[in-house]
C-alpha cells in the first residue's frame, strides 16, 4: 500500500460502540499483517488506550498562539477589536486579551498599525504516540477547560504514518471536533444504534459527511434489539450497511474489564475481516488479498 488510506469512524452520538468498533478492527488488521495506526482524536475524552494498552514513547505539548499587547505601543484604534469575530480582544483605555477565545489566526497582529500585538503560543494539551501490539498508537489530550478541540485533533492527524491503513476514532456527535477529523478522511464508518435516538443522530451524522462530500457507510451495532427504524432509513436514503452486530452479553463482559471483543471471541474477528472486506469494496471495488 503506497499511499495511506484513512478510515474515520464516527457517530451522531455517545454510547454506540464507536471505540469499540475503531479498536477491534485495527487488532484485526494489525493481525493480519497490515501496517495499521490508530488515531484516537477524542481528544476530550481518549479512551482507545484503556483497550489497546500502548506504550507510550512520545509526548508533545500543543499550543495555539495568542496575541500579547504591548501597552507602550497601543494607541487603543481598535481594529485588532474589529477584526476579532471571538471577541478574544477588547479595547477599552487599552487592549485587552481573552486567551480562551482566541482561536489563533492572527488577524488582530496583521492590522494592528503600531506593531503593538506579538503572539506567543499558549499550551491547550498534548499529544502522546507509541505502539500496542504492532499498532501504531497516538491520542490527544485536551487541557481541562480548554474550549477548542480542532487544534489538538489537527496536531494528532499530523502524526498519521505516510503508509498503510489510519484509523481515525472521532469524537460523538457531529459539532466541530468531528469535522476536524473526518473531513479529509477517504471513507467514514457511522456506526449507530437501532433506537429513536440512533436514528436522529445517525441523520445528523449523515447530513454532515454528505456536506463534507465523503463516502460513508453505516454499522449497526446491537442489531437485534430495538426497531427497525435505522435499517429502513438507510434502504430509503440507498446507505450501505456494512455490518450488523448482535446483541451479545460476552462483548459487554469483555469491556469491562477494558478487553477487546476480537481477542475473546472468534465471531468478532470474523465480523470485522468482513467489515474491512466490505470497506475495500467500496474503496476499490475488491475485497482485500
Amino acid at each position: 500500500m503506497d499511499s495511506p488510506v484513512r478510515i474515520a469512524i464516527a457517530s451522531g452520538k455517545g454510547g454506540t460502540g464507536k471505540t469499540t468498533v475503531a479498536v477491534n478492527l485495527a487488532s484485526v488488521l494489525a493481525d493480519g499483517g497490515q501496517t495499521v495506526q490508530y488515531l484516537d482524536c477524542d481528544v476530550e475524552e481518549p479512551n482507545g488506550h484503556i483497550f489497546l494498552g500502548p506504550c507510550i514513547t512520545a509526548s508533545e505539548p500543543v499550543g495555539i498562539p495568542v496575541p500579547v499587547v504591548d501597552a507602550e505601543k497601543c494607541t487603543g484604534c481598535r481594529k485588532c477589536a474589529e477584526v476579532c469575530e471571538y471577541h478574544a480582544i477588547a479595547v477599552l483605555k487599552e487592549a485587552l486579551v481573552f486567551p480562551e477565545l482566541c482561536h489563533g489566526c492572527g488577524g488582530c497582529a496583521l492590522v494592528c498599525p503600531e506593531g503593538a500585538i506579538r503572539e506567543q503560543a499558549r499550551t491547550i494539551g498534548v499529544v502522546e504516540s507509541g505502539h500496542a501490539d504492532g499498532i501504531g498508537f497516538v491520542q490527544g489530550r485536551l487541557n481541562v477547560g480548554e474550549p477548542m478541540a480542532p487544534p489538538l485533533i489537527r496536531a494528532v492527524k499530523r502524526k498519521a504514518r505516510p503508509d498503510g491503513v489510519i484509523l481515525l476514532d472521532a469524537p460523538p456527535g457531529t459539532s466541530c471536533p468531528v469535522v476536524a477529523t473526518v473531513r479529509d478522511a477517504d471513507y467514514v464508518l457511522l456506526v449507530t444504534e437501532p433506537t429513536p435516538f440512533g436514528l436522529n443522530d445517525l441523520q445528523l451524522a449523515v447530513a454532515m459527511v454528505r456536506g463534507l462530500g465523503r463516502r460513508f457507510g453505516v454499522v449497526i451495532n446491537r442489531a437485534d434489539c430495538g426497531d427497525r427504524g435505522v435499517r429502513e432509513y438507510c434502504d430509503r436514503e440507498n446507505i450501505p450497511v456494512l455490518l450488523e452486530l448482535p446483541d451479545d452479553r460476552r462483548v459487554a463482559e469483555a469491556y469491562s474489564c477494558g478487553q477487546m471483543a476480537v481477542k475473546v471471541l472468534s465471531d468478532w474477528a470474523e465480523h470485522m475481516r468482513g467489515l474491512w472486506g466490505r470497506v475495500c469494496e467500496r474503496q476499490h471495488g475488491r475485497r482485500p488479498e
